[in-house]
């Protein structure tokens, strides 16, 4: 049984993975690109991969192939039919981050809504030392409690998001992209009352057809100027441009992004025109890297493996 990991850097260097020796040949590379898989893969029974596109080109040769394990929920990396085709099984993991999500949607709030980039410039510039006053709150900033909360997506990480919203006391609403799911305990509305109604407004839906381009220059202009925006979805769900005009042109306060259309960042990006911190805030995908989360990763696809192994 020869198991490659063909970017096994991505879930990082940290994370053991001895035990995957256990099951049987385990070779990894940090990265592969697409013309580097074919030779890699060749001879693999079984293939972990975060973001390498798996498809005839790629694997076409690799004859023993029996089981693709994608180390993250989305599987848009993955040419189904043409597995399905040749009878190899795939396995993605839900549910490993939720807390690391959540939590992080959390760390770029509050950066965001109490200014903390202005007051930790301010003191460290020495202002402070030279101030009369014991506080400085020239940036004026609001409780979370009794806003509005509005989540595109309530899965299990849009769920965990409202249940925390929930208790620093924000109202919870929510948009169903799909217009099937049904939460029980929050208020589903439509996309237009969310935008207009909300003063926060997160993502964290996956990328279908429905969602990609969803929140465009008609969507920012419905929202409320004051409104902060948040991104821990797909970085696809938001037509680039249009957000950075709506912040240039103060159409919203501020947005947070951890996922951006390309990763890395293009270096093109309208983003990178502004250079505010109390306006965008961007993080580089990390939303979901916790150690705990990574770790939680790796053993749900060890079991994946073992237990198809064992089937």
């Amino acid at each position: 049984m020869k198991i490659v990991f063909l970017d096994a850097k991505s879930v990082g260097e940290d994370i053991n993975l001895s035990n995957f020796q256990s099951l049987g040949e385990f070779v990894t590379y940090d990265f592969s690109t697409a013309q580097q898989i074919p030779e890699r893969v060749q001879d693999a029974d079984i293939i972990i991969t975060n973001k390498c596109f798996i498809n005839e080109a790629s694997v076409g040769k690799a004859n023993h192939l029996k089981l693709v394990c994608v180390t993250a929920t989305g599987t848009n990396n993955l040419d189904k039919p043409y597995l399905e085709s040749r009878n190899i099984a795939w396995r993605n993991v839900a549910g490993y981050s939720t807390e690391s999500v959540a939590q992080h949607t959390f760390a770029m709030l509050f950066y965001l809504l109490e200014k903390l980039n202005y007051y930790d410039n301010y003191v460290k510039s020495g202002n402070y030392a030279n101030d009369t006053s014991f506080t400085h709150f020239v940036e004026h900033f609001h409780e979370l409690k009794g806003m509005t909360w509005g989540i595109i997506g309530l899965g299990n990480i849009g769920r965990r998001v409202a249940d925390i919203a929930t208790l620093f006391g924000a109202n919870v609403i929510y948009y169903s992209t799909t217009g099937k799911n049904n939460q029980e305990g929050y208020t589903r509305v439509d996309f237009n009352t969310l935008l207009q109604t909300s003063d926060i407004v997160s993502v964290h839906a996956p990328l279908t057809e429905q969602t990609e381009g969803l929140m465009d220059a008609k969507a920012f202009d419905k929202m409320k100027s004051s409104a902060i925006f948040l991104n821990v979805g797909r970085g696809a769900i938001v037509v680039e441009d249009d957000l950075a005009n709506a912040l240039k042109e103060s159409k919203i306060a501020a947005a947070g992004l951890d996922v951006l259309v390309e990763e890395p960042m293009n270096p093109n990006s309208p983003f990178l025109q502004i250079q505010d911190s109390n306006k965008l805030l961007i993080t580089p995908h990390i939303a979901w890297a916790s150690v705990e989360a990574r770790t939680n990763l790796m053993q749900i696809i060890y079991q994946q493996i073992t237990g198809f192994i064992n089937s």
